[in-house]
């Protein structure tokens, strides 16, 4: 079995254990969203796993003019997996991908999350995005928080989620449930 169907089968199997709350977000490959296999992957993953179909996020950059990959994500999409662009405003992940493939989320890029306070324009940049995803009915994920001051700006410009540092490091799938309990008490602080 290759690594990427093995992580996208471990995830869902440890993520089925958690609270119904929360969901797991699985990075997919350019090469991995172009084969063949991947919805069959992604159903056996979740038939397996008892993992519910909503609890699932993929994450992926679209590359420009790739059909196998714009029909995967339609699959999926259609069976009711959330896709997410991944390190939006960087790359391939473009607002040509936007208008060819209805996302559910967007991912704003960790450099422009790290550059909020510099005066450089990202804070420009993530009020422009969030108000994009808003028009066009998506969430706003931003990477890299690793600052209370960071989290604060980033929730009043109408950012839905976040992740990073300032949360903890990446931990083992075990660690979940108590990760989760001090990541809401650094948002009740925060608020």
């Amino acid at each position: 079995m290759e690594l990427g169907e093995w992580i996208l089968r471990r995830a869902c199997s440890d993520a089925a254990s958690w609270p119904e709350e929360l969901s797991v977000a699985i990075n997919l490959s350019p090469l991995q969203l172009r084969s063949r296999g991947l919805v069959r992957t992604v159903v056996h993953a979740l038939a397996e796993s008892g993992l519910p179909v909503g609890r699932l996020e993929l994450e992926s950059v679209l590359l420009q003019e790739e059909p196998e990959s714009r029909a995967n994500l339609a699959q999926l999409k259609n069976l009711g997996v959330a896709i997410a662009m991944d390190d939006f405003g960087t790359g391939y992940s473009s607002l040509s991908s936007l208008h060819r493939f209805s996302f559910d989320k967007i991912k704003i890029d960790r450099s422009f999350v790290s550059d909020l306070a510099d005066g450089s324009g990202a804070l420009a940049i993530v009020r422009a995005v969030t108000s994009l995803a808003s028009s066009l009915g998506m969430v706003v994920i931003a990477e890299g928080v690793e600052t209370a001051e960071q989290l604060t700006r980033l929730r009043a410009e109408g950012c839905h989620e976040v992740q990073g540092y300032l949360f903890g490091p990446p931990r083992p799938a075990g660690d979940v449930v108590d990760a989760l309990a001090r990541c809401r008490q650094l948002i009740a602080r925060a608020a």
